[in-house]
């Protein structure tokens, strides 16, 4: 059922109410958008693609920090063009994506690989990244993203087949390196936490679409005491930490709550154990959850009514004890979702058509000085 109606609030005030599982004017919202269609609405509403966050409404402004700048920060314009990171890391864009193109230690013997350096020298570089979004404090919800934290760092820069296999044939290496790649992203998170942000970001993923990576004891050992080193930092702060995993990721959950998630993201709902009310159900006295709108079925294949029908009920599940949501899809929004679809799922969030218009016709007032 719809949200009851209540006072508007700013984004930041909207997003702290529902995260302390009070009611709001209407459930937050934080949509990633494929780049095409971002795109395609930048063009359907007139505005510059780096306005659409702001004219859907958006209710959550941050960015990266970390070695996810290198694969969704950086846009190139033509498939197959790319960079490489201050990690080593080779990068072309595939599908409207960045993909991993080369990993530096792919084929590093034990000694090159203990020998490799995190780019600690550019630690300023990656926190200026944040000042056009500490600008916009005052009335948005403020996050710092400093994934990928353990795992997926390590193997960004091994490979993931190698990863895995050093995890089973010589897990002292594997576990010295996810140290290290713990300790990257704790610099980091100290440096975010010196800023008035909102929530810290974390993720780590370490599940696929039916089923983890590698066992949960494994994960335990591993990854779980270096995933908690880095929560540590926002729980000290008393900041919300929101982790992010695709897939598969429910045998981790009491884990995750118990060093300190507060926040799931992003809830694929149609892996294995992630449907979204189930989770509400079993975890929401514990975490507040953001995402679990259906990306691979009813959002772009389905009618806009039943796109309405679904994000009510989706809306309403997750709020039956008054928020401990924000409304996100499980994945980026992708390209072939119908422009109908798309508004029918805000306007069932609260967000009306006319609304979207004047907010982009505020933005074309904006620009034109």
């Amino acid at each position: 059922m719809p949200q009851p109606t209540l006072d508007p609030v700013t984004s930041k005030e909207r997003v702290r109410a529902a995260l302390r599982k009070e009611p709001v004017d209407r459930v937050p919202v934080f949509m990633w958008f494929h780049p095409e269609t971002a795109a395609r609405l930048a063009h359907l509403l007139n505005i510059p693609a780096a306005a659409v966050p702001e004219v859907m409404g958006d209710d959550v402004r941050q960015t990266w920090v970390n070695n996810n700048y290198a694969m969704e920060g950086i846009v190139h314009e033509h498939e197959g063009a790319g960079h490489t990171d201050p990690w080593g890391i080779r990068w072309e864009k595939c599908g409207g994506f960045n993909q991993i193109a080369g990993n530096p230690l792919a084929s590093a013997n034990r000694e090159e690989v203990l020998q490799y350096r995190f780019p600690e020298d550019r630690f300023s570089e990656l926190m200026r990244r944040m000042q056009p979004i500490m600008a916009q404090h005052a009335d948005y919800f403020i996050g710092c993203d400093v994934s990928p934290c353990v795992f997926e760092m390590y193997w960004r820069l091994r490979g993931m087949e190698n990863t895995l296999l050093e995890m089973a044939t010589d897990p002292a290496l594997a576990d010295e390196m996810f140290r290290r790649s713990a300790d990257f992203a704790i610099c980091l998170s100290r440096m975010a936490c010196e800023l008035d942000i909102d929530w810290l970001w974390t993720g780590d993923d370490v599940a696929g679409q039916k089923t983890l990576l590698f066992r949960p004891s494994t994960w335990r050992t591993l990854v779980k005491p270096h995933l908690a080193r880095i929560f540590e930092v926002g729980k000290s702060r008393n900041l919300p930490v929101a982790y992010h995993c695709c897939g598969a990721v429910r045998p981790l959950i009491p884990d995750l709550i118990e060093i300190g998630m507060t926040v799931l993201n992003p809830v694929q709902c149609n892996c294995p154990g992630m449907d979204p009310l189930e989770l509400k159900r079993d975890f929401g006295s514990s975490i507040a959850f953001m995402g679990g709108v259906d990306t691979q079925g009813v959002l772009p294949f389905g009618t806009a009514a039943e796109v309405r029908r679904a994000t009510e009920r989706l809306v309403g599940g997750m709020t039956a004890d008054g928020g401990g949501y924000i409304l996100a899809a499980s994945h980026t929004v992708p390209s072939e979702t119908p422009d109908d679809n798309i508004f029918a799922m805000y306007e069932a969030a609260g967000i009306t058509r006319e609304e979207i218009n004047d907010r982009a016709a505020a933005v074309r007032a904006r620009l034109r000085g």
